[in-house]
C-alpha cells in the first residue's frame, strides 16, 4: 500500500512538472486569469478570494483532424499592458477607457491563444496563424463551476423542443428563467448573454465579441455544474420561405459549424465579473473587444428618433383620409416628426409587393420618392424595412437605388439565424449599406458583438424581447419584470430596439392584448424613464401620433432626450428588481429609474453633478398610478441641499428628470 501511494504521489508530481502555468492579473490585480498547458489547454478565472470559473478546457477541432489545444507545445509567449482612451462618438459615451493587460501564447501547428484582463471581466481567443484555409468541425466552450450557483438564462423560444437543429432558427427573444446550474434544461439552447450569479453578490456576464465570419454561441446545460457551447453547422442547403417568403430556412448543414481563412482572428469569449449588480448596467468590454471602424468618415450617420407605424397599427384619428399603408397617412407622420423634432418616419412591412421578396416592386399606393421629397422639406429622413432575403437577393442595386433617391437607412429584419452564412450576411450588408450611406437597424437578430463599432452605420439591434410583445403577449408574460433584468443582461452586449413610448398604459390587472391599440405593461412615467435607461440610438416613438398629440407634456419630454451620450452613469439598482440610470449630453443631465411590480421609495443619489446650480424636470408616477396607470405628475423642483432626490415608484413603475443649470 505504501509504495502504491508512493507511485501516485511520483506520478502526479511527474504530471505537475511537465505543466506550464501562467497567471495574467488584470490591471487592479482583483481578477486573475490561470492558464495551464499539459496534454491540453485549461484556464480559470478568480476575483480576489472568489472563484469565478473552474478550470474549463478550450479547444478547437478541425475537419483534418488536428485539434488545437490538444498535447499543446507552446512555442513563445508575449505580455503587453495598454492604457488609451477609445473614441466612440457613436455611443453611450463619448470615449472609453481601454486598460488591460494581454497573454499571447503561440503554439506548434499554427495557432495561437489570446488572454485579456480588464477590471471589469477578462476575455479570451483562438487565433490561426496559417495561410491556409481551414474548417472548423467544432469548438470546444466546457465552462465549470465549483457550485451549483444559481442563473438568470435566456432559452431559446420554442415549444417542447426535441433537437438542437429547431432551435438554431428563433428570434433570440424571451424573458428570463431563474434556475440553478444543476436544474438547467438539458433538451433547449440558451443564447447568449446570460447570467451566473457567484457568491458574495458577485455575478458572471458570459457573452461573445467581435463575431465575425463564424457562428454565434449559444451554451447547453453540461455534465455536473457545467454549461457547454454548442455551434450551429454550416448551412449547405438554404430555401426561401417563412415569414412573407422573406427567410432563409435551412434544409441541410454541413459537418463542420466554419470555413475560414488561415489567417485570423476567431470570436472572443467574454467574462464580465461584478461586485454588485449596477456595474452591469455600464459595461463597456464587447465594444471595446470589437475590431475598430471600418468606416473612415461617419459623419453621415446620424443617431436620432423615429415615429414608427407598425407598433400602433397605422391606426390615427382625427384625419378626413382613411389611415393605412398610403401617402396620406406617412405624410401625417412626416409633419408629426417635423413638428416636434423628431429626426426619421419609418415605412415598416408593407410598403413592398407582399411575397414577392423584391424590393424594387413598390404597393401602387406608396410613392417612396414623393415621400423622401416631402420628408426632405419638412427635415425628416425616410428609413426603409425589409425582411433579409429581399436585401440580400440583389443588396448592391437595392441599397444603391434607395439611397440615390434620398433614403437614409433600412430596417432589416427576419435573420433569425446565427449561422456563420448568417453572420457574413451581417457583415456585407453593414459594408455595403456603408458604401452607399445608409443606416441599419438588424431586427429578427442575435445580440450585439460589436459590430456597431466596425461599422457605425449599424445604428442598432433588436435581439430583445420589446414592447412589440405586448400587442400579443397574455397577461401571464411578465414584461414589468423583464424590463429591470434584460438591461443588466441582453444591454450589456449593446443597443437595443426595445421600441418604447406606448401613451395607452395598464396596471397589471388592467393589462390585456389588443393588436390595433396595444398598451403597455406599467405606468406612464415607466414609458419616459425607457428612453433614459435603454441604450437605443435609433430610438423608436411606438405609439400613433393621434395618441401623441393628446400628451404633449410626454411627447415633448420625449422628443428632447438625446440617442447619443457623453457620459453613462449606473446610479442604483437590483437585477430584477429596480434600475437607476443617469446619462449626460453637453451640459443637460437626463436620470430614469424602473422598478418591477413592487412600490418602493428610493433615494437618487446626485452627487455626481458638478457645484453649479440646477432646476430639475421631473416626471413621476402620479398617486393614482397603482389604478390608472397613466397618471403622472410633472413639477420643477430645486436641487436638494443634499443633492439626493427621494421619489416614490408606484407599482411597474418609473420616474425621468431633466437636469439643467439654471440660467
Amino acid at each position: 500500500m505504501k509504495t502504491l501511494l508512493m507511485l501516485i504521489f511520483s506520478t502526479l508530481f511527474a504530471t505537475s512538472l511537465m505543466a506550464e502555468s501562467y497567471v495574467l492579473k488584470s490591471p487592479n490585480g482583483k481578477l486573475q486569469i490561470n492558464v495551464e498547458i499539459s496534454d491540453n489547454i485549461r484556464f480559470s478565472v478568480n476575483h480576489e478570494q472568489t472563484e469565478v470559473i473552474a478550470l474549463s478546457p478550450v479547444s478547437m477541432t478541425l475537419t483534418d483532424g488536428r485539434v488545437w489545444g490538444k498535447k499543446p507545445k507552446l512555442k513563445s509567449k508575449k505580455t503587453q499592458s495598454v492604457n488609451q482612451f477609445v473614441s466612440s462618438p457613436l455611443y453611450k459615451k463619448k470615449e472609453i477607457p481601454d486598460i488591460y493587460n494581454e497573454l499571447t501564447l503561440n503554439f506548434k501547428g499554427n495557432y495561437s491563444m489570446i488572454f485579456r484582463a480588464y477590471d471589469q471581466g477578462v476575455a479570451y481567443r483562438f487565433a490561426a496563424t496559417s495561410k491556409d484555409s481551414i474548417y472548423i468541425q467544432d469548438e470546444e466552450v466546457n465552462l465549470h463551476f465549483s457550485h451549483n450557483y444559481p442563473t438568470i438564462v435566456p432559452y431559446v423560444r420554442q415549444d417542447n423542443p426535441q433537437t438542437f437543429e429547431e432551435q438554431f432558427f428563433n428570434s433570440f427573444e424571451n424573458t428570463y428563467t431563474h434556475s440553478k446550474l444543476s436544474d438547467l434544461d438539458k433538451k433547449r439552447l440558451m443564447f447568449l448573454p446570460l447570467i451566473v450569479e457567484l457568491n458574495d453578490g458577485k455575478k458572471l456576464c458570459i457573452t461573445e465579441a467581435d463575431l465575425e465570419s463564424y457562428p454565434g454561441l449559444y451554451l447547453n446545460k453540461g455534465e455536473s455544474q457545467s454549461l457547454q457551447g454548442v455551434f450551429a453547422p454550416y448551412p449547405k442547403q438554404v430555401k426561401q420561405g417563412g415569414h412573407n417568403m422573406l427567410q432563409g430556412l435551412v434544409t441541410e448543414r454541413e459537418s463542420y459549424i466554419a470555413k475560414c481563412q488561415g489567417n485570423r482572428n476567431f470570436p472572443w469569449r467574454v467574462f464580465v465579473v461584478s461586485t454588485s449588480d449596477k456595474e452591469l448596467l455600464d459595461n463597456d468590454l464587447v465594444y471595446l473587444l470589437a475590431e475598430p471602424s471600418r468606416v473612415k468618415d461617419i459623419s453621415w450617420v446620424k443617431p436620432g428618433k423615429v415615429a414608427w407605424e407598425w407598433w400602433n397599427d397605422w391606426n390615427i384619428y382625427g384625419v378626413d383620409f382613411k389611415s393605412g399603408i398610403n401617402n396620406e397617412t406617412y405624410k401625417y407622420y412626416i409633419d408629426f416628426a417635423s413638428e416636434n423634432g423628431i429626426e426619421y418616419v419609418i415605412l415598416d412591412e408593407g410598403w413592398a409587393v407582399n411575397k414577392k421578396a423584391d424590393l424594387l416592386q413598390v404597393i401602387p399606393e406608396i410613392d417612396i420618392q414623393e415621400l423622401i421629397n416631402y420628408g426632405k422639406s419638412r427635415n425628416v429622413g425616410i428609413i426603409l424595412w425589409a425582411g433579409y432575403w429581399a436585401i440580400d437577393r440583389d443588396m448592391e442595386k437595392v441599397f444603391k437605388t434607395y439611397s440615390d433617391m434620398g433614403v437614409k437607412g433600412f430596417k432589416v429584419d427576419f435573420m433569425d439565424r446565427d449561422d456563420q452564412a448568417m453572420v457574413d450576411f451581417y457583415y456585407r450588408c453593414a459594408e455595403t449599406a456603408a458604401k452607399h450611406h445608409l443606416m441599419i437597424d438588424y431586427h429578427g437578430a442575435y445580440k450585439p458583438t460589436g459590430l456597431h463599432r466596425t461599422y457605425p452605420n449599424v445604428i442598432n439591434f433588436e435581439g430583445v424581447y420589446g414592447l412589440e410583445q405586448v400587442k400579443w403577449a397574455p397577461p401571464s408574460i411578465d414584461m414589468v419584470t423583464y424590463d429591470v433584468t434584460m438591461p443588466y443582461i441582453r444591454m450589456l452586449a449593446g443597443p437595443l430596439d426595445y421600441t418604447q413610448g406606448a401613451m395607452r398604459n395598464a396596471t397589471r390587472e388592467n393589462y390585456r392584448p389588443i393588436n390595433s391599440e396595444p398598451m403597455s405593461q406599467g405606468t406612464r412615467c415607466r414609458q419616459l424613464a425607457e428612453y433614459v435607461v435603454f441604450e437605443s440610438p435609433l430610438n423608436m416613438l411606438c405609439d400613433s401620433p393621434s395618441n401623441y398629440l393628446r400628451e404633449p407634456e410626454c411627447t415633448r419630454f420625449i422628443s428632447d432626450i438625446p440617442t447619443v451620450w457623453d457620459q453613462t452613469l449606473a446610479v442604483d439598482g437590483t437585477i430584477g428588481e429596480y434600475i437607476v440610470m443617469a446619462r449626460k449630453k453637453d451640459d443637460v443631465w437626463y436620470i430614469g429609474g424602473l422598478t418591477n411590480w413592487e412600490k418602493r421609495e428610493i433615494t437618487v443619489d446626485l452627487t455626481f453633478l458638478d457645484k453649479s446650480s440646477y432646476e430639475i424636470e421631473l416626471f413621476s408616477d402620479g398617486v393614482n398610478a397603482d389604478r390608472a396607470a397613466r397618471d403622472y405628475k410633472r413639477e420643477i423642483v430645486p436641487l436638494p441641499n443634499n443633492r439626493k432626490l427621494t421619489i416614490t415608484l408606484m407599482p411597474g413603475g418609473g420616474f425621468a428628470a431633466k437636469i439643467k443649470k439654471k440660467q
